[in-house]
């Protein structure tokens, strides 16, 4: 199974990952380490991406996740991923901008074994964390920014919602019952439903 831990910069991302990463065994793909050098160098000056910016970006991940599929392993991938159309990139790479493109854009199912972790928390509460944060090339101005380009992920795309107010354990724990669940058989799932 693929996790792909998402939501706007500050949210918590990277360090759910790298806690999950330790619990689980998986390996984790931080999506900031495969930004190309103009992107990190313009975020470092207070700019905003443009999807233009960020196209090579989620490509460059959708191979990461291709790979992982693919070789039947699991993994963590860390990207904001926070419009719809991104999350379509790093799902089916550039056959979402084929599909999006034209007079009646095509959403393309989600993937039965890549799972969405959406950090989900307010602006006031995120901006202090940055605010707070040392070393990081992503600006606490450009928070605004990204709140305005979000688009939250709906139910048809098998996203699983955590609060940022919630401890990074509490959160794993939550993640962890929904792997196990959805790696289940629908049999062993329906007789623990029966033991309950």
């Amino acid at each position: 199974m693929i996790c792909i831990i998402m939501g706007v910069s500050g949210s918590g991302k990277s360090t759910l990952g790298a806690f999950l990463s330790e619990k689980l065994g998986w390996p984790l793909h931080d999506g900031d380490s495969y930004h190309p050098q103009e992107n990190i160098e313009k975020m470092s000056r207070g700019e905003a991406l443009t999807d233009q910016d960020r196209l090579p970006w989620l490509l460059k991940l959708h191979e990461v996740i291709q790979r992982a599929r693919t070789s039947g392993s699991d993994a963590l991938v860390v990207c904001s991923a926070l419009k719809r159309l991104y999350r379509q990139i790093l799902l089916h790479g550039s056959k979402a901008l084929t599909a999006s493109s034209g007079p009646d854009p095509e959403i393309l199912p989600p993937l039965p074994d890549v799972l969405c972790l959406f950090l989900h928390g307010d602006y006031d509460l995120i901006h202090q964390r940055m605010l707070a944060r040392r070393g990081h090339y992503m600006k606490a101005d450009l928070l605004r920014s990204q709140f305005d380009a979000l688009e939250p992920p709906l139910e048809d795309e098998n996203v699983l919602v955590l609060d940022v107010r919630r401890s990074i354990a509490d959160m794993a724990t939550e993640v962890e019952q929904r792997i196990i669940s959805r790696t289940l058989s629908p049999a062993v799932t329906e007789l623990q439903q029966q033991l309950k």
